[in-house]
Order: structure tokens, then C-alpha cells, then sequence
């Protein structure tokens, strides 16, 4: 399935914002409870390898916001590489095959190197981290990760002087993942981080959910979570942790630079052309509520991006 753009819509075609934000909200938030509920008779497929990861330390960077429920978290899903649906993930992402797997870095740094799934398990300690998680289509979940902070994996490598980006690849495997047969994204996915957000404590490597391994369609085994920034920034299944120079040209930047920008910081006060930022609707809740700047986390990252116009640099 091809997504049109905005230019390949008539107007006669194009839905009223209001009618949009307030239509597209009920049927997200209806969707995750009907998720919910049929949950049960997929629970043996999305669970993936169901291992727990514990004991683990309950980090003092989670919120105090409860979860949204596994099934939730497990069944409503961006995940194009499984198709454009938030159900196709579920129901297309045990066609991945996650062992063995590896990670490697390159790069601008003094010792590249490649770790295996295992290794990265048990580089540092798991940590539980709950965090705020919002979308740009306008949702958001609140999700209890399992992980260890990027910064781990970037010290063991020593990144060189000049280098100031981190690029995330995602696998690009058409045998294994039918969306990525279909020119929707220029493959494999690609994302990144300026080193100081790859660095910054919030940011991690996110190995599980709720104590247990990471399902497929959330990203497994390995994936990105930096929780101030838009959920497309939170690239999935990666195979390369690349430093370089130049900021990279991320996929949806790419794909259409005036509704994706590389920093995709969560932000009430510049909208998406084609819908507003300014709330959000909580899966599994009816009412919207204010979207908070950097969702929340401007305590711990604001000064990151001090002098700069978030409105441009978007």
C-alpha cells in the first residue's frame, strides 16, 4: 500500500482538521481497547520468546504515569517494515527472526566492533525504565521498557573527536518483513541522534517490555528509545550503530522533509502540516489531553537545545 501526500489529494477530498483530530482520536483510543480485549487469543504469538529479564532496577528517570497494558503496548504498533495497519505488526512481526542477531558500530570511533545480542545483554544492568512515549500522528502510551542507557554501548567503542552523529540501521530482511518490499521508505530505516542526545541518560537500548523480552513488533531485539522525541525517532530491530560527521539523512526526513524533521522533539507549539500538536489522546482513554513540551522530559533535556529555534530546527 502506497501513501499518497498531501499534493495527490484533492481538495474536495481532504477532511476538516476539527473532524479529522476528533474522529482519527476516538477510533485510536478504540481501537487500543478493542486490542485489549482480544488480546487472549493472541497472546502465544505476540509474546515472542517470553524470557524474563530480571532482577532488574527501577530506574529514578521513570515517571509516576501507570503503564498502558501489555496488550495495548503489544498491539498497537508503528512498524512500516510489517505494513502501514497498527495491527499489521502484530500479526506480521513473527516472521523475524531474532537469534542470532548482532549490533554493529562504526565508524568515527577508536574501537569499532561488533556485539552480539547476547553480549548486549549482558554489557550493563537491565534497567526498568517507565516512560512517556507520543506519537506524531497524535497518540501516546505511557510503557515500562527494559534496557541500558546508549551511552554504555558508545563508551565502549570511544567515539573520536569529530564525531557528532550517531546513524541507527534497522534490518532490512524482504524475506522476513513484507513492508519493506514495497517502496512506502527509501530501506533500511535509518535514524539518528547528535552524540549529546545519544549520550544524555534518558536516552537507551531497549531489550524488553514489562520484565520480558522484547516482542517482535515492538521493535526486538534490540531498539532506540529517547522519550523527549516523536516515536519515529525510535528506530527498530538495529543491526548498525554508525558515528559520523554529518548529520544523517534520516528516512523520514527524507521521505518528506517539511512534515519530518531529524530532531523531532516533542512540541506543542509547532504542528504537523496537516494536524495539530497541541494535545493528545492517551491509548485507552476517550478525552485528549495538552501535549507537554519534550513530552514531559524539558527538566532533563531543554538545555540540549538552548538558542535554538525549535520551530525551524524541528
Amino acid at each position: 500500500m502506497l501513501i499518497r501526500r498531501p499534493a495527490d489529494i484533492p481538495p474536495s477530498e481532504i477532511t476538516p482538521e476539527a473532524a479529522y483530530l476528533d474522529r482519527r482520536g476516538f477510533m485510536a483510543a478504540a481501537a487500543g481497547l478493542l486490542a485489549a480485549a482480544a488480546l487472549p487469543l493472541q497472546a502465544k504469538e505476540t509474546q515472542g520468546p517470553g524470557a524474563n529479564l530480571g532482577p532488574l532496577t527501577k530506574s529514578p528517570l521513570s515517571t509516576s504515569e501507570a503503564s498502558n497494558s501489555y496488550q495495548q503496548v503489544t498491539q498497537y504498533n508503528n512498524y512500516y517494515e510489517f505494513g502501514t495497519g497498527k495491527e499489521d505488526p502484530a500479526r506480521e512481526a513473527w516472521r523475524l527472526k531474532t537469534r542470532p542477531w548482532e549490533v554493529k558500530v562504526t565508524g568515527l570511533c577508536a574501537k569499532p566492533r561488533t556485539f552480539g545480542i547476547e553480549e548486549l545483554l549482558k554489557l550493563a544492568p537491565l534497567e526498568e525504565r517507565v516512560y512517556r512515549m507520543r506519537c506524531v500522528e497524535g497518540w501516546s502510551m505511557v510503557i515500562p521498557w527494559v534496557g541500558f542507557p546508549l551511552k554504555v554501548l558508545l563508551d565502549k567503542v570511544e567515539p573520536l573527536g569529530n564525531a557528532r552523529f550517531a546513524a541507527f540501521f534497522s534490518a532490512d530482511r524482504p524475506d522476513q518483513m513484507p513492508g519493506v518490499r514495497l517502496p512506502i521508505l527509501d530501506w533500511p530505516y535509518l535514524e539518528g541522534l547528535r552524540l549529546d542526545e545519544a549520550r544524555h541518560p534518558l536516552a537507551i537500548l531497549a531489550m524488553g517490555l514489562y520484565g520480558q523480552i522484547l516482542p517482535n513488533q515492538n521493535g526486538a531485539p534490540i531498539r532506540l528509545v529517547a522519550p523527549w522525541k516523536y516515536g519515529f525517532k525510535g528506530g527498530k530491530s538495529i543491526v548498525e550503530i554508525r558515528l559520523v560527521k554529518d548529520q544523517p539523512w534520516t528516512s523520514w526526513a527524507k521521505s518528506s522533509p517539511g512534515e519530518y524533521g531529524f530532531y523531532a522533539n516533542v512540541n506543542p507549539h509547532h504542528d504537523h502540516p496537516r494536524w495539530s500538536q497541541k494535545t493528545e489522546r492517551r491509548i485507552g482513554e476517550l478525552l485528549r489531553r495538552p501535549t507537554l513540551m519534550f513530552n514531559g522530559y524539558s527538566d532533563q533535556v531543554a538545555g540540549m537545545y538552548a538558542g535554538m529555534n525549535l520551530d525551524t530546527s524541528f
